[in-house]
């Protein structure tokens, strides 16, 4: 018979809900896995780990069918925001600096015969281009346009924001992470177009509240430059055929490595894991940005396509 002892100077259980056996530990009590069929034997098995989005799995199958459940709600409704394609219903942005005042009809007229021509092109590029509009005008133009802030790249950290997302999503998405203020408020910074889908992703991933906005095409050119030369968490890219093949790479990831805590979230293609093997890789119970590089894992999956 297993019996708990209290000796003087530990927390007593029945006082402190925070020192009941295991939840200290950020372990579950009991598997994940709602179909799963070897419950009476949890209580021989390490409850500490691997976690999986705040859930115990008490076996590889249980820990895949975890998994498999994630992957579902993720391609599914809701596993991509809508981010805006081309939106025809937004005010063009020649529109909105010809109000503004910032350029008139001839300037409007030239730079769209020019792109017209041309076939290919920003307008704003254009305007900048043929008729000396300043590129400050031009962001300020797209943030209406967008309805969000220009955010400022002063303050910004590259080797604290390497460690909030990988390397790869940044050379694919065009976000740059910017700052996290009072460890709540997440800022993203994009050029020219906000991602929304990218956005809620990193919300996810990270449990703060994200804040996207625009910021200088020069200036988030080189804050990114900055980036991409800081250490981001050791990340691994894997193709699969399908969702059941990738499903079961993740699972094998999450049984292999253990971790204390993580989580997948989809972005576009790319379903990014993320694993903190240790609490004190943790910032929170849960994981949230990483403390320090080292004890955390990524694995990015993309499904059906090589690339």
């Amino acid at each position: 018979m297993l019996v708990l002892t209290w000796k003087r100077g530990m927390p007593r259980p029945d006082v402190d809900p925070r020192a009941r056996p295991f939840e200290a530990l950020g372990s579950r009590t009991q598997c994940g896995n709602p179909a799963c069929s070897g419950r009476w034997l949890a209580f021989l098995k390490d409850r500490c780990r691997p976690v999986f989005e705040g859930q115990w799995g008490c076996s590889a199958k249980c820990v895949e069918a975890m998994v498999k459940a994630a992957i579902r709600r993720e391609a599914g409704e809701g596993g991509e925001v809508e981010d805006g394609g081309e939106h025809h219903h937004r005010v063009p942005l020649g529109l909105i600096l010809l109000t503004r005042g910032w350029i008139n009809h001839s300037q409007l007229q030239h730079a769209l015969d020019m792109q017209r021509r041309a076939g290919r092109g920003r307008i704003g590029d254009w305007l900048i281009k043929e008729c000396g509009l300043k590129e400050e005008c031009v962001i300020r133009g797209l943030a209406v346009q967008w309805r969000c802030p220009v955010l400022p790249v002063e303050g910004f950290k590259p080797e604290a924001m390497a460690l909030t997302m990988p390397k790869v999503l940044v050379d694919r998405l065009g976000m740059v992470p910017l700052r996290i203020v009072g460890e709540s408020i997440f800022y993203l910074a994009f050029e020219d177009r906000l991602d929304a889908s990218a956005a809620f992703a990193m919300e996810r991933m990270s449990g703060l509240k994200s804040q996207s906005g625009l910021a200088d095409g020069a200036e988030l050119q080189t804050a990114r430059r900055r980036l991409c030369e800081c250490d981001f968490v050791d990340a691994r890219v894997e193709h699969a055929e399908d969702v059941a093949a990738m499903a079961k790479k993740a699972a094998l990831a999450l049984n292999e490595l253990q971790p204390r805590a993580s989580r997948l979230v989809r972005v576009h293609q790319f379903y990014w894991l993320r694993m903190w093997l240790e609490m004190g890789a943790m910032r929170t119970r849960d994981g949230g940005i990483p403390v320090t590089k080292e004890d955390v894992v990524d694995r990015i999956y993309m499904v059906g396509v090589e690339q």
